[in-house]
């Protein structure tokens, strides 16, 4: 199967994204008060109870700076600063999802199309559109959750994998469920929806994130790589993944999504990015309501073929959007991987934006650690309602 024109085993050829100037991004000025003070209490407190090695977080109300701060270390001795770097995982998902919906809009696909019309290899693509793709009720299995890609991915993780060899996994296990009667996470959905992109457009993908996206919001630190390698000062990820803990900074992400949306950003990025995701700042208002409800309320809670810990129960309170999550008001997503943990919110009825990304210690609980500090700041902020993670 060929969605990217690739040569099995190797890394695509293209060029860097180019980039420009990022923006500074520094810690708030000392001395800290107020709302301020309050945050870095509770991130503070976060870090000792869960072993974090570092944390660095930025929140904005309306878009003006409550705080920005970097707590504990990169590596030992190397305090954790504001102005590193870090992988952003499934926030490039939020990113594909605004890009499909913005072609869309333009009459250059729909969503209803089915992915054979793109990729007419792509595996159920008859069955499957577009829509299903962002809002991840293709039925595809996730390949995250094959004991085979794991044991390869723990085995070998500088090994670059290429969509071809990603899919075989999901290719290898019926659909879960007729495409679009039922709700299931698949990274597969992501991989495909990239390629997708790439083929109604004309453009390569990262290429195609930077002019819709990166650009326009001035996400100058907020890159494409097709390799491990992470733009300087970078922040450091070490996880027990695999059994002993060791660093996982430079592990291959090319396992995560689509090529060519294997980002990491700084906290300053994260932040200006929950702000304009939140507020659908790069869609129309139609577009922004099918992000936030492309029909997957009410779907999910498990069938005889399904479990529920895989096709979760869709909420009007709690669901997948058109990737992105909605929790109780909050519009967030909130990647975790090889050491890493981050988080972007918004609650719109509010105008509070939410970013954090922290790092494993040898003791830090499985969860996604950004994710549980997130909640805890938005109960002290926003105490008037649920936070993302609240019943």
């Amino acid at each position: 199967m060929s969605l990217h024109g690739t040569v099995a085993g190797a890394a695509p050829v293209h060029a860097p994204s180019p980039t420009g100037k990022g923006r500074t991004c520094t810690a708030s000025p000392e001395p800290v008060s107020g709302q301020a003070r309050e945050v870095l209490g509770i991130a503070e407190r976060t870090m000792r109870e869960l072993d974090v090695n570092a944390v660095v977080l930025r929140v904005t109300k309306d878009g003006k700076e409550i705080v920005t701060e970097g707590l504990g270390q990169s590596m030992t001795g190397v305090p954790a600063t504001p102005g590193m770097h870090f992988r952003a995982g499934s926030v490039a998902i939020v990113y594909m999802g605004i890009t499909l919906l913005q072609l869309v809009d333009e009459e250059k696909a729909r969503l209803d199309d089915p992915v054979s019309r793109w990729l007419p290899d792509a595996p159920h693509g008859d069955k499957i559109t577009l829509r299903m793709l962002g809002d991840s009720t293709s039925g595809l299995h996730d390949y995250v959750t094959d004991p085979k890609f794991v044991a390869a991915l723990e085995a070998a993780p500088f090994r670059h994998w290429t969509p071809q060899q990603l899919l075989a996994y999901p290719e290898a296990h019926p659909l879960w469920y007729e495409p679009g009667t039922d709700w299931s996470y698949s990274h597969a959905n992501f991989v495909l929806l990239g390629a997708a992109l790439e083929k109604i457009s004309g453009m390569p993908l990262d290429e195609l994130l930077r002019q819709r996206v990166m650009s326009p919001l001035g996400l100058a630190d907020t890159r494409n790589g097709f390799t491990p390698e992470i733009q300087p000062p970078v922040l450091h990820a070490f996880t027990e993944e695999r059994g002993p803990y060791e660093e996982s900074t430079f592990w291959n992400p090319s396992w995560t999504t689509a090529p060519g949306a294997v980002i990491t950003t700084h906290i300053c990025d994260l932040a200006r990015s929950a702000e304009a995701v939140g507020t659908g700042e790069l869609l129309s208002p139609a577009a922004f309501r099918t992000q936030l409800d492309p029909g997957t309320v009410g779907l999910g809670g498990g069938t005889k073929n399904c479990p529920a810990s895989v096709c979760r129960k869709n909420t009007q309170a709690k669901h997948f959007g058109l990737g992105v999550l909605v929790l109780n008001g909050w519009i967030l997503t909130n990647p975790s991987f090889s050491g890493y943990a981050a988080v972007q919110a918004y609650l719109p009825a509010e105008g509070l934006a939410i970013a954090v990304a922290t790092t494993h210690g040898p003791k830090s609980p499985p969860e996604n650690t950004a994710q549980t500090l997130m909640n805890r700041i938005a109960t002290a902020l926003a105490p008037g309602h649920p936070a993302p993670g609240a019943p």
